[in-house]
């Protein structure tokens, strides 16, 4: 891979959320299109590995902290230096109100969320329809098996919602699927992040709905997926409406090779069967 001349020549790029998937790939390819980048992840073995990639590629990168792109967030840097993305997809981080009117103003490019939007001036083209899994404490009767659970199981449970804020939040997309199939949780302890949420549940507090990537953050939970197709998540690329910038390209160029490699991630354990269209 080469720095020199690339798309991404003396560009910053600040990707918060770099363990295996889309945000490790972006960290490798803005890298090796020239970018300097900025890598954010909620574990120090995260971004010791993809920063031990980038240098075996002998290309640059800056070591920065979990911080909302939406605010401009460059270490030893401006606003203005931020021209890219923030695939941060666990659902942390700023709200979709807040993602579009950065992409309307123009201080990002290119913004990943989970939920959708009507606004006419910000394209919204769906990546896919990730599943949700139930994280389940260790030990107890829903750690039993394996099989996938059907929502109304969270009946009369306790359950931990992330993020508190800000609002609207994938928070709120997990509240509305409850609210559609009538279920009723015993009640709900909203906190800031993942990984509250889930250091709750190992403490035995409750339970909660994460997407299926997500399994990741913490090994020392039973995860069983939730049932139906209905119980998703999306991921969701948005942009200007009209741009047809050369960054706008270069991820789609990205996510079509990721799809053309079919990492486990993409696969259907995790996904329902669906692909963007300018993936062919």
């Amino acid at each position: 891979m080469s720095a020199q001349g690339g798309l991404l020549a003396d560009k910053v790029v600040v990707v918060s959320g770099v363990g295996p998937g889309l945000g490790r790939s972006i960290c490798l390819r803005a890298a090796a299109e020239g970018a300097r980048v900025v890598l954010a992840a909620r574990t120090e073995s995260r971004l010791k590995e993809v920063a031990a990639e980038i240098d075996a590629a002998a290309v640059p990168y800056l070591p920065g902290a979990r911080e909302s792109l939406a605010e401009g967030f460059v270490p030893g840097g401006s606003k203005r230096n931020l021209d890219w993305v923030r695939p941060h997809l666990d659902g942390s981080g700023v709200d979709e109100d807040e993602l579009i009117a950065a992409l309307k103003e123009g201080r990002i490019d290119v913004g990943f969320g989970r939920l959708h939007h009507n606004d006419p001036n910000v394209a919204g083209i769906l990546m896919r329809e990730e599943r949700l899994a139930l994280a389940i404490p260790q030990g107890t009767p829903f750690a039993d098996d394996t099989s996938p659970l059907p929502l109304s199981a969270i009946a009369g449970q306790k359950l931990i919602v992330y993020p508190k804020e800000p609002r609207p939040s994938y928070a709120d997309h997990v509240l509305s699927l409850l609210h559609a199939e009538d279920v009723r949780p015993a009640e709900v302890h909203e906190v800031r992040e993942i990984q509250s949420a889930l250091g709750l549940v190992a403490s035995d507090a409750g339970l909660c709905i994460v997407p299926s990537s997500a399994r990741q953050v913490r090994s020392d939970l039973h995860y069983r997926m939730i049932e139906g197709e209905r119980a998703t998540s999306p991921v969701i690329l948005n942009h200007r409406v009209g741009d047809n910038s050369r960054y706008i390209e270069l991820i789609k160029a990205l996510i079509v090779e990721m799809y053309a490699e079919n990492p486990p991630w993409l696969g259907l354990e995790h996904n329902l069967p669906f692909r963007p269209s300018f993936v062919k």
